[in-house]
C-alpha cells in the first residue's frame, strides 16, 4: 500500500481534540501512523486547506429492495441526472436514488468514506448486500428491521429478554447486520391488519404488547448483546402533527436503562418527529422542546433529517405513513409487506418553499442542530433520500456555519412559517470543528466504529482534504465557498489510497462491509433455535437452514465480534 504524508494542513480531529492546528498526517499500510520517511512517501501539500477524517453517514437509504423498487418506480429520476463513464468510473443514473456505482462516487467526491444503510428487511438481506457490495469505495453496514418481527414480538410479550437477545444475535449473524432498527414500533405489524398505533401504550393486535414495551425490550436486548450502536429508532407517529409528544415519551421511556452516562437510544431523522399542533393548519415546530430535553439528558443521540427544497423519493419501512403520504400528495405509491418481519412504502415527493408545512420542516432541522448545545448529540443527515439527496450535505454545512446563508434561504420561504419559527432569532454559527463532529467524529463514536472518524495513530486512513483556507475564508460571509469546498474534496483518501482528486474519481476500490458477530451462550441459543425451527416452516417461504447469508454476498466481510453480557 502507498505511503503518504499530508503536510501543513489545518487539521480538525475532534476525537483527539485537534482544532485547526497546522500539522502533518502520516499514512502507511492503510492506517494513520506516527511518522513516515518523507523520502519514501508521496507528499500531499495541504497548505491552505482543511484536513478532516473521512465523512461518516449514520443514516442513508442507499441499497436494498426498497431502494431498487424506488429506482423502478421513477424513470424520471434517472433521466435528469446522468453520471458519465470515464476511464476509471462506470456510467450511472439517478438524482434522488442514484445507482450503486454512482452512489459510491458521489459520496467519495464529498470526502465521505463510511455510510450506514439503515433499513434492511432481514428476509431481503441478500439483495441488500449484493447492492452494498456493488457500491464502490465506501465502507458500509446495514441495520436489520427487528421492531416488528413476529419472533421478537413473541419473546418480548412473554418477557423472555434473554431468549429475544439470542434470536437477535442470530439475526445479526444470519443477515450480516450491524444494529437493531426499530420503525414505528408495533405499527408495522398493526398495518398488516389495516391499522396503526398512535400511542406508546396502544396494544399491538394478537401479541398483547405495546410500542413502549417493544422499545424498552429491544433496548435491554441491545445492552445484553453489547452491540456497538444503540437501538436506532424511527418513532411512532412520524410525519403527523403533534408527534413531538410521542418523541419525548420515547426518549423518556428508556432513561432508566442508561447506566453511567452511556447512550441508550438514537432517534433518527428527528425533524420528521418534531411537530407540534393538532392538524396541518396548526402544525409548528417542536424543535425547542426536543432540544431542551436533549440539553438536559445524556442517554440519547439524534440525527437531523434535514429537508431540501427539491424533488425526491420518500421510502421507509413505515407502511402506514407512506400510505398517508400517498393520500396527501396524490402521487404514485408502492406498498410492500415482508412476510413476518416488516412493511415498506415508496412515494415520490417534492418539498416546496411556498408550502408552510415544508418551510416549517426545513426550519425544524436547523433549529434542532442549532439549539442542541452539544454537537456530539446530533448528526447531519437528510434521511437520504426522504428529506432530499445526500449530495445536499454541503448546502446544509453552509447553512449551519452562516447566519447569512440561512437568512438568504428564509427570504425565499413561506412567510407564515418563518414568522412562527425561532430560527431567525438564532445567531449561532457552527465552527469547522463542530462540523467535523456532526459529520465524522460524532457518528463514528455513536456507531462504535473505533477506527473511523478520527486521525489518531492506528485509525483507518480515511481522510478528506478540502480546498478551504480557514485563515482567509470567513464561513459566515463566504458560505458559497464553504459549500463549493465540501462538494468537491481536493483529496479523498480511502484506506490509505487516493481515490478522488479535485472532485474526480481516480481509483475505485471495493469497500468493506461491517457486521456484528455476537457470541451468546450455546445452550441458550440451542433452546431458542429449537423453538424457532418448529414454527419457522409454517410462516416463512425460506427454510430455516437456508435463511442465513454466506460471506460470498459480501465482497470484503469485516465482522466485529462482541461477547454477550449473559
Amino acid at each position: 500500500m502507498a505511503v503518504l504524508l499530508i503536510k501543513n494542513g489545518y487539521v480538525y480531529d475532534p476525537i483527539n481534540g485537534v482544532d485547526g492546528e497546522r500539522m502533518d498526517i502520516a499514512v502507511k499500510d492503510g492506517k494513520i501512523v506516527e511518522d513516515v520517511d518523507e523520502r519514501e512517501a508521496r507528499v500531499i501539500d495541504a497548505s491552505g486547506m482543511v484536513v478532516m477524517p473521512g465523512g461518516v453517514d449514520i443514516h442513508a437509504h442507499i441499497a436494498g429492495a426498497e431502494v431498487n423498487a424506488g429506482r423502478l418506480l421513477r424513470p424520471e429520476d434517472h433521466v435528469k441526472d446522468v453520471e458519465p463513464r470515464t476511464a476509471i468510473t462506470r456510467a450511472g443514473v439517478g438524482y434522488s436514488i442514484p445507482s450503486t456505482f454512482t452512489t459510491g462516487y458521489r459520496y467519495t467526491r464529498m470526502g465521505y468514506t463510511t455510510v450506514m444503510n439503515p433499513s434492511m428487511p432481514p428476509l431481503e438481506a441478500r439483495h441488500t448486500h449484493e447492492e452494498l457490495s456493488d457500491t464502490p469505495i465506501i465502507d458500509k453496514a446495514s441495520y436489520p428491521l427487528l421492531g416488528d418481527s413476529w419472533f421478537v414480538l413473541e419473546f418480548l410479550s412473554k418477557d423472555m429478554i434473554e431468549e429475544c437477545a439470542a434470536f437477535v444475535a442470530w439475526m445479526m449473524w444470519a443477515t450480516r447486520g450491524y444494529a437493531i432498527k426499530i420503525v414505528n414500533p408495533g405499527g408495522l405489524e398493526t398495518w398488516g391488519f389495516g391499522g396503526n398505533v398512535r400511542d406508546l401504550n396502544d396494544e399491538v393486535p394478537h401479541f398483547g404488547i405495546t410500542p413502549r414495551e417493544i422499545v424498552r425490550g429491544l433496548c435491554k436486548v441491545n445492552k445484553l448483546l453489547n452491540l456497538p450502536h444503540t437501538i436506532h429508532v424511527h418513532t411512532n407517529n412520524l410525519g403527523v402533527p403533534g408527534n413531538c409528544e410521542t418523541t419525548l415519551k420515547t426518549l423518556m421511556c428508556v432513561e432508566d436503562l442508561a447506566e453511567d452516562g452511556e447512550r441508550a437510544i438514537h432517534i433518527t431523522h428527528c425533524q420528521f418527529s418534531a411537530f407540534l399542533g393538532d392538524d396541518w393548519a396548526t402544525m409548528e415546530s417542536g424543535a425547542p422542546l426536543i432540544a431542551r430535553y436533549m440539553n438536559r439528558h445524556s442517554h440519547a443521540t439524534i440525527d437531523m433529517g434535514q429537508v431540501i427544497f427539491t424533488d425526491t423519493t420518500t421510502m421507509t419501512a413505515d407502511g402506514p405513513f407512506q400510505y398517508g403520504l400517498h393520500l396527501l400528495s396524490g402521487n404514485k405509491w408502492i406498498n410492500h409487506d415482508v412476510e413476518t418481519e416488516t412493511s415498506s412504502g415508496i412515494v415520490p415527493f417534492r418539498y416546496r418553499r411556498t408550502s408552510r408545512v415544508h418551510a416549517t420542516q426545513w426550519c425544524i432541522a436547523q433549529e434542532l442542530a442549532l439549539l442542541i448545545e452539544d454537537p456530539w448529540k446530533i448528526y447531519l443527515t437528510t434521511d437520504h433520500p426522504n428529506g432530499g439527496p445526500f449530495t445536499s450535505y454541503p448546502r446544509i454545512v453552509s447553512w449551519l456555519m452562516s447566519v447569512k446563508a440561512r437568512e438568504e434561504e428564509l427570504k425565499r420561504m413561506n412567510r407564515r412559517a418563518v414568522k412562527r419559527s425561532v430560527l431567525p432569532t438564532i445567531d449561532r454559527e457552527y465552527s469547522l470543528y463542530e462540523i467535523a463532529v456532526i459529520t465524522r467524529a460524532g457518528p463514528a463514536r455513536a456507531l462504535g466504529l473505533e477506527n473511523k472518524g478520527h486521525l489518531g495513530v492506528g485509525a483507518d486512513a480515511d481522510i478528506a482534504v478540502y480546498p478551504l483556507n480557514p485563515e482567509e475564508v470567513d464561513p459566515s460571509r463566504d458560505y458559497k465557498l464553504v459549500r463549493r469546498a465540501f462538494s468537491r474534496a481536493a483529496y479523498t483518501i480511502k484506506s490509505g489510497e487516493i481515490v478522488a482528486k479535485d472532485g474526480e474519481i481516480v481509483k475505485a476500490p471495493d469497500g468493506k462491509t461491517y457486521w456484528v458477530d455476537v457470541k451468546v451462550p450455546e445452550d441458550l441459543w440451542e433452546a431458542v433455535k429449537s423453538e424457532i425451527a418448529e414454527v419457522w416452516e409454517d410462516y416463512y417461504t425460506v427454510r430455516f437452514s437456508n435463511y442465513p447469508l454466506t460471506d460470498h454476498y459480501l465482497k470484503i466481510s469485516s465482522p466485529i465480534t462482541r461477547q454477550a453480557r449473559m
